[in-house]
């Protein structure tokens, strides 16, 4: 008895400091943790994408080893800020995922290939032919005049064997792949998922930080112009690039491009960059329509002498 009455004692305890915290802070805490949580998770996961060829490509001096480390820190740490903190900065849609997860996942992969393929020039492997003949197929089916591959291709020195040539298209194909992949993913991500959740209301402060919605014009016109900005230059990008730095080349040393670890990050920025910036405009386009539609379905309450909620 006395021990049974020494539990209820200890049970009534806990439940009035459970009830003197209150659910509501309980859930804070709850909130604060899983917050935290994330945001280191994401933190490591970006000083991984950054060391990633560091990891994979043989032949890095020590130096690159530590100014790669330091990067990827400074990185992870500006993720684990504005991830772990109440209050947004830079990141856009932080709360509407799948967004950032499906652009991390395609650099990610960009660059896990990318150092894949120059890793067969030193130890070739079943995967590394393997990845190798995929960049290939691709790169000679979009190879023609004009073209993004054509143009980035001129980037590489007159004086480069075939076989420098073959992996570079290679690499331009497999990273091309993935951008389109991308693309099309974030399509079906909006189409099966209805993203981003229309039973919730799109939060501008934490998913848009840079954008005003009370400044200048109507926000759905200013959305719909960032839209077609951000598509146009994703679709010029690819073309723009190569020019721009086949005129800047006089600035750098040639023997960057026979660098594997800058050859990888160069490719990748390259692909992934109009890929970004394409799933940006469509984002901003798909917000724009939903706030019209609400717009559509206040005015269609009001018309029927209905308050709208």
């Amino acid at each position: 008895m006395r021990h049974l009455s020494a539990e209820a004692k200890g049970s009534s305890f806990w439940d009035r400091v459970r009830q003197s915290i209150g659910p509501a802070r309980v859930e804070r805490f709850i909130d604060v943790v899983s917050r935290l949580t994330g945001a280191v998770a994401r933190a490591m996961f970006v000083v991984l994408l950054i060391c990633t060829p560091s990891l994979l490509l043989p032949g890095v001096t020590q130096d690159t080893t530590q100014m790669v480390v330091l990067v990827g820190l400074f990185a992870g740490l500006i993720t684990l800020i504005e991830y772990g903190s109440t209050y947004p900065c830079l990141i856009e849609f932080r709360n509407a995922p799948p967004f950032n997860r499906v652009r991390f996942l395609s650099l990610f992969v960009t660059i896990f290939l990318l150092s894949i393929i120059f890793r067969g020039l030193y130890e070739p492997t079943t995967l590394t032919r393997f990845v190798q003949a995929v960049g290939h197929l691709v790169g000679y089916v979009i190879d023609f005049p004009y073209s993004p591959v054509r143009l980035i291709m001129l980037l590489v020195p007159d004086q480069s064997n075939v076989e420098h040539m073959n992996l570079m298209r290679a690499a331009v194909g497999v990273s091309y792949l993935v951008s389109l992949l991308t693309l099309a993913v974030f399509m079906i991500v909006l189409r099966v998922m209805g993203w981003p959740n229309r039973t919730q209301a799109f939060n501008f402060w934490t998913n848009l930080p840079t954008f005003d919605p009370t400044m200048g014009a109507d926000v759905v016109t200013r959305l719909n112009r960032d839209a077609r900005f951000n598509i146009a230059l994703g679709f010029f990008l690819p073309f723009l690039t190569p020019a721009v730095a086949r005129s800047a080349s006089g600035l750098f040393n040639a023997s960057m491009m026979d660098s594997p670890q800058t050859l990888v990050w160069m490719i990748s920025i390259w692909a992934f960059l109009p890929a970004s910036l394409f799933m940006r405009g469509i984002a901003m386009n798909r917000i724009a329509d939903m706030i019209d539609e609400k717009r559509m379905r206040g005015a269609r309450a009001v018309a029927a002498g209905l308050l709208p909620a």
